[in-house]
């Protein structure tokens, strides 16, 4: 394993669950990204196929092929994004990455609806941190938008004289149409809404956009928010 993927099975890491080998591979999966996965299961499919199996036995190793090669083309990665739940001991957050990662192949139209209701996780978890509850439910516009007000990241907080002010302006107004835009698409594609009985969805690759935007925003919220935390709390003590 460790000549194919640079890791080794027999680490502490992957024993969470059991020492046994196949826990230990199980673990593996879970904690490693989606082009390592693929990379080490494309490699263990070539060591079977060259023992000479049977036909019915090729067949099956050539959809397990096309299920690795897809792992190892690789998706969004939501290891960084897996730490700040722990850090932040967010059950509901976890759980949500986790059917987000799960479901990108398997069922796009949850992966999408699940990475808009990620963010409306994001912001209601940051606002409470920081001592403003929300209060009713508001849609993940609003969230946003309180949340990017919240860690002053919204565009009118910039100074026209910093460097480069048009262009974080530009990143931050864009920042916050990422909830919009999902929504939308959920409302769409995702799920959430009855559609029509003959309604086609989207594919893989739109849900590894959706799961990646929201994955990049949630991410820049969470550390912003942590880097900030302990400014604000000294300005409440002071």
């Amino acid at each position: 394993m460790s000549e194919n993927t640079g890791l080794e099975i027999h680490s502490q890491r992957y024993t969470n669950e059991g020492t046994s080998k196949a826990k230990k591979l199980r673990a593996f999966w879970k904690l490693e990204s989606d082009h390592i996965v693929g990379k080490l299961l494309l490699a263990l499919i070539d060591h079977g196929v060259s023992l000479d199996l049977e036909p019915q036995a090729k067949a099956l190793a050539d959809r397990c092929r096309q299920i690795a090669t897809r792992l190892f083309a690789g998706g969004p990665s939501l290891t960084p994004l897996k730490e700040q739940a722990k850090v932040l001991n967010a059950k509901h957050l976890a759980e949500q990455i986790r059917r987000m990662e799960s479901s990108i192949e398997a069922d796009p139209s949850l992966a999408i609806g699940t990475a808009k209701e990620l963010i409306e996780t994001c912001c209601k978890t940051i606002l409470a941190e920081r001592g403003k509850p929300v209060v009713g439910t508001p849609d993940v516009s609003t969230l946003t938008k309180d949340t990017l007000k919240e860690l002053k990241l919204i565009p009118e907080g910039i100074p026209d004289t910093a460097r480069g002010a048009d262009v974080i302006k530009r990143l931050l107004s864009n920042l916050g149409m990422i909830g919009n835009g999902l929504a939308e698409l959920r409302g769409l594609y995702g799920t959430g809404h009855g559609k029509h009985g003959t309604a086609t969805g989207l594919g893989a690759r739109h849900a590894k956009l959706a799961v990646g935007a929201a994955a990049t925003l949630t991410l820049f919220l969470f550390e912003t928010h942590k880097e900030t935390e302990p400014k604000q709390k000294n300005l409440r003590d002071s």
